[in-house]
């Protein structure tokens, strides 16, 4: 069987790999305090949730591809509850590694994400509590990259900004599984993600462009919103910023351009558009870019109502990379990453909800009317 050219990807065959899809990096376990507050919650609900994990869970789950998380979890009785979610989003779990807890968390610990949805003039906040954590120690050497990408075969890998930031190891260990990768035939994608409060103790917005940079040089489709382009790649554009509307489009498409400049060996770049009205309205589109096509644009949906924003652009980014593995044109797969992101928000929590048929029919300009 041929391999598969998709917008300058040329993807391996299906029937050649093991895996459609692998993320690597930290899965947290997520706890939400519903409409209320942190501060003054007394209960919460479980979840979880990782900006790398989020992409190939959402392939998993809503698009029915075949994924696997390379992370590492403290083995104890919240490792577990983590394993157990992973087990319920489908993803094989041989891949993760398992480190020895001592009872304290002294040497190791898992990852908590203490998170409100926020509602109206309340933004979304979220409280990390991750130092020390088991992936955060992850370091060349750890994980048999080529029994993975040469002996069982991946398709498609994908990581991300959030796990580089939590250590000089994982850094390290990003562009080590990124270069095997790319040694197998595995398109690889990275999400910036970006990030102050990761990188603001490890040498803030200089730290993270000299990451970035570095890991930049070795990805095939790279994935990000406004800001992460700024922050994490240094690509100033005047009068783009966080609040960014339709109508900067175009400043935001000299943006890419430019990236796309700096790094010739970016096949596709895709990237949310999101204009903040409230916590629970959002103007919510995409744009999307490769060589042949120059820059598209997903269609862009206005006074977008939110229940949880999290987890919306890793969405994105599933329903663009499933549409990128289908052989779909990059116009589509950009619809179907802006229809899957769009959608996720629409429930609580971290990860996708959603089902492949619900973001056909909203990408092909269905509605919200009541199916029967």
């Amino acid at each position: 069987m041929t391999e598969q050219s998709t917008s300058a990807l040329t993807i391996r065959p299906a029937s050649e790999c093991r895996y459609d899809a692998v993320s690597l990096g930290e899965v947290m376990l997520r706890l939400d305090p519903g409409e209320g507050r942190i501060r003054t919650a007394r209960q919460f609900r479980a979840w979880e949730g990782g900006g790398e994990y989020n992409v190939t869970r959402g392939l998993r789950r809503a698009f029915g591809l075949r994924g696997a998380i390379v992370t590492a979890l403290a083995d104890n009785e919240i490792g577990r509850l983590v394993e157990d979610f992973i087990l319920t989003g489908g993803l094989d779990t041989q891949f993760i590694r398992w480190a020895p807890y001592d009872g304290i968390g002294r040497g190791v610990r898992n990852g908590l994400n203490f998170t409100e949805r926020g509602f109206g003039v309340r933004g979304a906040v979220g409280v990390s509590d991750r130092g020390n954590t088991a992936v955060s120690q992850l370091k060349p050497g750890d994980v048999d990259w080529d029994h993975l990408f040469g002996e069982l075969g991946v398709r498609w890998l994908h990581t991300g900004g959030i796990f580089a930031a939590l250590s000089e190891s994982t850094a390290d260990t990003v562009v080590e599984a990124v270069t095997k990768a790319k040694q197998y035939g595995t398109v690889v994608s990275y999400d910036l993600n970006y990030r102050p409060s990761l990188w603001k103790a490890i040498g803030g917005l200089a730290k993270a462009q000299e990451v970035n940079k570095e890991i930049a040089k070795h990805i095939d489709v790279m994935i990000g919103n406004e800001e992460d382009f700024t922050a994490s790649l240094g690509f100033e554009v005047e009068g783009v910023d966080e609040s960014l509307s339709a109508l900067e489009v175009d400043k935001f498409a000299a943006m890419i351009e430019t990236a796309a400049a700096a790094y010739p060996n970016f096949a596709v770049i895709g990237t949310t558009m999101r204009t903040v009205h409230s916590a629970s309205i959002n103007d919510w589109g995409a744009l999307a870019w490769s060589r042949e096509t120059g820059v598209v644009q997903s269609t862009h949906r206005e006074r977008l109502e939110i229940l949880d924003r999290v987890g919306g652009g890793d969405s994105f980014a599933s329903g663009l990379i499933y549409g990128l593995l289908d052989g779909q044109s990059l116009q589509t797969a950009v619809e179907y990453g802006a229809a899957h992101g769009a959608l996720a928000m629409t429930t609580p929590g971290d990860t996708t909800m959603v089902t492949k048929a619900e973001v056909l029919k909203l990408a092909g300009g269905g509605g919200a009317r009541v199916d029967r």
